[in-house]
């Protein structure tokens, strides 16, 4: 993990280099994947902000000749940022912006042939907010140092889910050994489910009403697990719950362990490594009465809840650790570029 200020100096720097898809329209990202119409200003990290934006400054955006002109009445200065409104990736035209990363986020192209469309204009290396079937899936923290400069142009953030699932997973497997383990996420509504009940063409129940159920769905996160941490391959698979609240997930590790430890041992263990610099902004930590809303807006990856596991016995134990889907997965996107554009230019 770097320092807060070194990405402040990455995106002042590079601003035009971080590209964020939304839906058909392509625009050109300031700092963070935008995925979706709950993130406004007023919500973000300052530390992750170029220094021209102010969450509490006032001033005037205008669409001028195919630019976004964003001018500071406190400041005075005017700062342009290009934006594109093409169906095609390829037709983007990321070299004359000097965007050198496009963090791909629409969920369409997720495979390397599909992704591959956005260097046809310029670009230079491609992040997929998403998981993907091909491409190298890199998880802050966990396995980003196997980044290769030279021959990777193309790769994945993985899920929200793996980003919060990951980190617990390795932490308990360093120190305990998992010899299996079963996942559950209580997860947030999204942007693919309905708002009311409709036709539903993988299974009938993704088609109901996203405000008024309790669904179970299935999700590749804990597989994922195994690409991002080999030793861990064929022993976690998981599912989902997708329950009617706007923002934050949580995750529930049930598993087998190795080596046999009380429930404070592993908190103990969880704790240390919350707080060491491997882990600091990943892994979270938190021994409060907490709620989901509590952790809207927080940055890590993974906030592992003390109170809320249990352990049936020295070997079977279940892990309760939060996560914000949409904003502590979006920081783990940018710290990603961030890693990539500082392995690129030391390469």
């Amino acid at each position: 993990m770097c320092p807060d200020h070194v990405h402040i100096e990455l995106i002042n720097h590079d601003i035009h280099r971080l590209i964020c898809m939304i839906n058909n329209f392509i625009l050109l990202c300031l700092f963070i994947v935008i995925r979706s119409a709950r993130t406004v200003f007023s919500r973000l990290n300052i530390t992750h902000m170029p220094s021209f934006i102010d969450a509490t400054e006032t001033g005037d955006v205008k669409l001028l000749d195919g630019k976004l002109e964003i001018h500071s009445a406190v400041s005075n200065a005017t700062h342009t940022i290009q934006v594109f409104t093409e169906m095609k990736p390829e037709a983007i035209k990321w070299g004359s912006a000097g965007a050198d990363y496009v963090v791909e986020s629409t969920g369409v192209f997720t495979k390397m042939e599909k992704a591959k469309a956005h260097l046809a204009g310029g670009a230079k290396k491609v992040v997929i907010s998403a998981p993907s079937e091909d491409a190298p899936m890199l998880v802050m923290g966990v396995n980003h140092t196997t980044y290769d400069p030279k021959n990777y142009t193309i790769v994945s953030n993985a899920s929200c889910t793996t980003n919060g699932l990951a980190p617990l997973a390795k932490v308990i497997h360093d120190n305990f050994g998992i010899i299996e383990g079963l996942m559950t996420t209580v997860h947030a509504t999204t942007a693919t489910q309905k708002t009311v009940d409709g036709p539903s063409g993988k299974h009938w129940r993704d088609g109901r009403g996203a405000q008024q159920n309790i669904i179970p769905a299935s999700t590749g996160a804990a597989k994922a697990v195994g690409k991002v941490i080999p030793a861990l391959n064929g022993k976690l698979t998981g599912m989902a719950f997708r329950v009617p609240t706007p923002d934050v997930s949580v995750v529930d590790l049930t598993c087998r362990l190795e080596k046999p430890a009380t429930y404070d041992q592993i908190k103990e263990t969880l704790k240390k490594a919350s707080q060491s610099p491997e882990w600091r902004g990943i892994i979270g930590y938190t021994d409060e009465e907490v709620v989901s809303t509590d952790f809207i807006g927080d940055s890590h990856s993974s906030i592992f809840d003390a109170n809320a596991g249990i352990s049936l016995n020295p070997n079977f134990v279940k892990l309760v650790s939060w996560y914000d889907n949409e904003y502590g997965y979006s920081h783990r996107v940018v710290d990603l570029i961030t890693y990539m554009h500082q392995r690129d230019t030391s390469a």
